[in-house]
């Protein structure tokens, strides 16, 4: 009984720090998610992605943009099912609190690898009849090319396309 006793007390101390710490977490999580409009990226609504000002020239470049009446930025930004998206979200998600919080981001918003990929399969999706003519005719060469090579401005203005790298692996589809 003694022995059991003294394991209660040392418990007690321990319950309490890990209540007081997940209550912190819960707290600040949640009055991050209200303060920064987190419930705001769960819609479709391309307006969430404006909610930090630094992706105001992507948002204004969407507006004046090819694709402003055919597709928002879920659409070419996440994939097209349900888990995929929301992983996505997710992981942009933290990614962009960890940044904005830090203030450690570029000054010119780069894609990620990750990103790049969501949005080539996205190109590929909707595109899919002009993508594989050009996959399988002579501009490819026996390989695939990337869209986002040539069209990385696509969606938004030419001033707000970076893209760090050659996208892909693929080549030019006009054979450069």
């Amino acid at each position: 009984m003694c022995v059991q006793k003294g394991l209660m007390n040392k418990s007690i101390p321990i319950t309490l720090l890990l209540g007081v710490f997940v209550g912190a977490m819960i707290g600040l999580g949640g009055y991050t998610f209200i303060y920064a409009k987190g419930y705001s990226y769960l819609s479709n609504n391309p307006q969430a992605c404006t909610n930090c000002h630094v992706m105001n020239a992507q948002y204004d470049g969407w507006i004046k943009g090819s694709h402003k009446h055919a597709a928002t930025c879920n659409d070419c930004h996440t994939p097209h099912n349900f888990a995929g998206k929301y992983a996505i979200k997710a992981r942009n998600g933290f990614f962009h609190s960890l940044y904005f919080t830090t203030g450690n981001f570029p000054d010119n918003i780069e894609i990620s690898n990750t990103s790049r990929n969501v949005t080539e399969n996205a190109c590929r999706r909707c595109h899919g009849d002009i993508v594989q003519a050009i996959d399988t005719g002579q501009h490819a060469g026996g390989r695939e090319v990337s869209c986002l090579r040539c069209h990385n401005s696509v969606g938004h203005s030419e001033s707000t396309a970076t893209l760090r790298t050659p996208a892909l692996g693929g080549t030019f589809h006009h054979g450069k």
